[in-house]
């Protein structure tokens, strides 16, 4: 895949973020770049609507902000600030546990390597990518499913795992579009290239996708 075509979405994806009215814009108003409510917010997106999570992360972080606040909540009121996220009270126990191996490991601070966030409870990949990109402003990329099947759609990969997709990506996107990556593509993924009935007739990416240039020719 050649590098000029790559920056070329990413510049539309960019000027095309600030139009858009998605989740994920609003939750990162709510954290970035604050290491510890994206780690959490991400932990807690994980098996849960991008508008859920929204909502139940704009909800926590009014009574939560530092690993000691998690602490205050037992288990049971924990789940509860945490419903309706999927796992709402195995994510009410993972973040308990989190937040004493942040205070009692890392002195309450989130670890900005991948190999030290791929040691606390409850985080992958993805999360750690997140957490590395967004907070820190690294060169990694979190790989969720609007990543994926964006990225796919646009034929920039062909790959049918996202733990495929993450490799591919760090493979072929420059270190400096990286940390952005993922909170363009999920904008993108959450409001035009949705997963059933993307809007391509609107999508500004369309004369580069080869998603849309196969439905025309199947159409034709």
């Amino acid at each position: 895949m050649e590098e000029d075509r790559l920056r070329q979405i990413y510049e539309i994806l960019e000027k095309t973020y600030s139009e858009l009215s998605a989740p994920v814009k609003r939750l990162s108003s709510l954290i970035d770049p604050h290491p510890f409510k994206v780690l959490i917010c991400a932990l807690i997106s994980t098996r849960t609507r991008d508008e859920t999570t929204a909502k139940v992360c704009e909800k926590l972080l009014s009574v939560i902000n530092t690993p000691q606040d998690i602490l205050k909540f037992s288990e049971e009121d924990l789940a509860k600030l945490l419903y309706p996220v999927g796992f709402y009270r195995e994510k009410a126990k993972r973040l308990r546990n989190l937040a004493k191996v942040l205070l009692e490991k890392h002195r309450g601070s989130v670890p900005k390597s991948q190999d030290e966030l791929l040691k606390l409870p409850g985080v992958g990949r993805k999360v750690a990518n997140i957490v590395l990109s967004q907070a820190f402003n690294l060169p990694y990329i979190g790989v969720d499913t609007h990543v994926h099947r964006v990225c796919n759609r646009l034929r920039l990969i062909n790959t049918k795992k996202v733990e495929e997709t993450e490799k591919v990506l760090h493979q072929i996107v420059p270190e400096d579009l990286r940390p952005k990556l993922n909170k363009l593509l999920v904008a993108f993924g959450q409001t035009i290239c949705k997963p059933a009935k993307p809007r391509c007739e609107e999508c500004p990416l369309n004369n580069l996708c080869s998603y849309v240039l196969n439905r025309k020719a199947v159409q034709q």
